[in-house]
């Protein structure tokens, strides 16, 4: 290859790339650099501080016991939407891929929700689907069944507003792992099945256990790790269907939820305990992904 053809080559992916990683630094590396430059001053409704308080800001928020409470209750919040995100878009994708008509129909379908607005699907959820008045839809059918209408995101025990967060989150997001595992299983050799039926291995959990799911690994762990990161950093459904922090049940409140009224709330904006906190939950992520990669043996060879 010529030095031009090289040189044209290069033009050409600084040309595709070029803007992203422009966008990328200036609306992802550039606020991530100065959130953690804001941790360590005393930020009070201002983003250029002066006064250096050097780990105050970290001491306040870990020792700061509802920022603590949200940190632990989505931790729970995450040992249960995560397999549960897995097993039902696994279940949707092995079935939706064993369809002999009407395939891509259904994938759409499926799909389409993680297209919507978090926004736009929380409202509905709230004001159409479980809302607190007898006219929505889930107390529409409680009331066939003689069932008083419930205040689904009331302060109610047991907490029933953790059914509709919950159903809010899988709706929306089932659709884009389902279309990753239906990816994964239309990779797998179809000689690998023909083998086994030749063995005689019956289709079913046999078959599912050890063809399908050995070659689905590496999906299923990156399946994993996206689901447990996105369970620590879920904020619009909670803040549209929980409503003003000051009014949040004490266990719904998300650590980003918190930082948002801590940082930009009408009772101070204290940006620089604010970023603090914000730092800590990355490093949390980041900690518990690397731990669930080693345990799942993430990047090594099957």
């Amino acid at each position: 290859m010529t030095r031009g053809v090289k040189r044209r080559d290069a033009r050409a992916f600084w040309l595709f790339v070029g803007p992203f990683l422009l966008g990328l630094a200036i609306f992802a590396y550039l606020p991530i650099g100065w959130s953690a430059y804001l941790s360590f001053f005393d930020a009070r409704n201002t983003v250029t501080p002066t006064e250096f308080v050097g780990l105050d800001n970290y001491g306040h928020m870990l020792t700061d016991e509802p920022f603590l409470s949200s940190l632990g209750t989505f931790s729970v919040f995450a040992v249960f939407i995560v397999p549960l995100t897995f097993v039902l878009s696994l279940a949707l994708a092995l079935g939706v891929n064993r369809l002999r008509f009407a395939r891509a129909f259904f994938r759409s379908v499926f799909f389409l929700p993680f297209a919507c607005s978090y926004v736009v699907a929380s409202l509905i959820w709230k004001t159409s689907l479980f809302s607190g008045v007898r006219y929505g839809l889930a107390n529409s059918v409680l009331a066939v069944f003689g069932v008083d209408p419930v205040a689904w995101t009331g302060t109610v025990h047991p907490p029933l507003y953790w059914v509709v967060l919950v159903t809010a989150r899988l709706w929306l997001q089932l659709g884009f792992y389902m279309i990753l595992f239906i990816a994964a299983l239309q990779r797998i050799p179809v000689q690998l099945y023909e083998a086994a039926w030749l063995d005689g291995a019956k289709p079913g959990w046999p078959v599912f256990r050890h063809i399908t799911l050995p070659q689905l690994r590496a999906t299923a762990v990156a399946v994993l790790l996206l689901n447990l990161i996105n369970a620590y950093q879920a904020f619009d459904e909670f803040y549209n269907i929980m409503g003003d922090a000051r009014g949040y049940p004490p266990f719904a409140r998300p650590p980003l939820v918190y930082l948002y009224y801590t940082s930009l709330g009408s009772g101070g904006q204290d940006l620089g305990r604010g970023s603090a906190g914000a730092v800590i939950l990355a490093l949390v992520i980041a900690l518990v992904t690397l731990l669930q990669g080693r345990v799942l043996r993430f990047g090594r060879a099957a």
